[in-house]
């Protein structure tokens, strides 16, 4: 390769790694969080009810929306803002859009295991739901369902998610971090209670008169 063909690549090369370090800086920047932010989520068990199927013994279609619910409100009492708590803070939060695909069906007795995790929350709440079978892991539905703060008061919908969602976030993430921290800090040890290999054994003290 010529010196003067190498020189013309440079720009595009040059090009690539900013195409490729704005893309990561985008993706750790998704949300305005930070990569390493925890996010909660939360997975419940249950067991498909006969009520719950149809004459070929799956769970219909619409109830598997149930199901999703009540993973969500178990992820909503982790940040203590579930739907009391959001009509105390002068907020209803509407589901104004749900989504669902199913890869298998849920069977009646079948044990399955549903979770749903934060995925936005600064402009909507948007959460992400998969739903497993207990025994193999199998994945059944996945999905997604986004909501927004609207006013009791007024009736307008928020632009952005009130402080009501976003100081609750904020105070469970701190709590998720410093929990991490105690689990993960290696304890402190005091160097004058290290004992050093290399050195030779002190004989016990003997007591008595000398």
């Amino acid at each position: 390769m010529s010196e003067r063909t190498a020189l013309s690549e440079r720009p595009a090369l040059s090009e690539q790694t900013a195409l490729s370090e704005k893309t990561a800086l985008s993706e750790k920047n998704a949300m305005n969080q930070p990569a390493e932010t925890p996010m909660p989520s939360a997975t419940v068990e249950m067991e498909v009810p006969f009520h719950d199927v149809d004459m070929m013994e799956v769970a219909w279609h619409g109830h598997y929306v149930r199901y999703l619910e009540i993973a969500r409100c178990k992820l909503l009492d982790m940040l203590d803002y579930n739907y009391p708590q959001m009509r105390e803070s002068g907020y209803a939060w509407p589901v104004i859009d749900l989504r669902l695909r199913y890869a298998g069906p849920a069977r009646f007795g079948q044990r399955i295991a549903v979770t749903a995790r934060l995925r936005e929350w600064e402009n909507r709440l948007k959460l992400d739901y998969v739903i497993r079978d207990v025994e193999s892991g199998k994945r059944l539905t996945r999905g997604h369902s986004v909501q927004v703060a609207v006013g009791l008061a007024d009736g307008e919908m928020l632009l952005a998610s009130p402080p009501a969602l976003s100081e609750r976030l904020a105070a469970w993430q701190a709590s998720q971090s410093q929990t991490s921290q105690s689990q993960t800090s290696p304890s402190q040890a005091d160097p004058s209670q290290t004992a050093d290999e290399d050195a030779p054994a002190t004989p016990p003290p003997t007591r008595g008169t000398p």
